[in-house]
């Protein structure tokens, strides 16, 4: 059985996709290491991510006012916890939605990665989605991580707001929008945009809502 997800969950996943309750996706706001072009870490928000975790403050506001059922999902990671910061919903925070793991490239420039490892640069390059950082993930592995993430997901009867990552995102989004696995690493996750996804009977509707700074 080929598929997003292994055939072990076909049966259960057969049955979802019918409760119309959207699911918004958005990244953390910049960060430190997102002005450094650099990979993975724990960095704060930049000066730009803390006026996005504002306007997301005032967006959440304006069209899922408190009268209306909300949960926030974060990572574990600061990015992600300062971007949710004063929305004055519920919170979890899910080690599962931390970003893939660069493994030994963790905090380093794409650059870096090309100077001092080119062999695993030019790898990269060639297959993204089944490229392993050295003592990392590939999209492959993020995608397995994922799965529980994505059964929590369609078990809930509200909406849910997924702060997380570009990387995580993507996976996510594949997930929703049937998108062949290796193109995951390719979709696109700008920064600073809430994705409403309306889960359907046959597949997804989407809206995007970038929030100017």
């Amino acid at each position: 059985i080929e598929g997003f997800l292994p055939g072990q969950l076909v049966v259960f996943l057969m049955h979802l996709h019918d409760l119309q309750r959207p699911v918004y996706l958005t990244r953390h706001g910049e960060s430190l290491f997102n002005v450094e072009n650099r990979i993975g870490g724990d960095p704060d928000l930049s000066p730009a991510g803390q006026a996005y975790a504002a306007n997301l403050r005032s967006w959440v506001a304006e069209h899922l006012p408190t009268t209306q059922p909300l949960t926030v999902w974060t990572s574990t990671l600061r990015r992600t916890a300062q971007t949710a910061q004063g929305l004055g919903r519920a919170t979890r925070a899910w080690k599962l939605l931390d970003e893939i793991d660069a493994g030994d490239c963790d905090g380093w420039t794409y650059g870096e990665v090309a100077e001092r490892m080119p062999a695993d640069f030019h790898a990269r390059k060639a297959d993204k989605f089944r490229y392993r950082y050295p003592r990392g993930e590939s999209y492959q592995d993020l995608i397995a991580r994922l799965e529980p993430v994505v059964l929590e997901l369609e078990r809930q009867q509200e909406p849910v707001l997924v702060i997380a990552h570009q990387a995580v995102l993507r996976a996510l989004y594949g997930y929703f929008m049937d998108r062949a696995p290796a193109d995951v690493p390719h979709l696109e996750m700008p920064l600073h945009t809430v994705i409403e996804l309306e889960p359907k009977a046959y597949g997804c509707e989407e809206v995007r809502h970038p929030l100017p700074l």
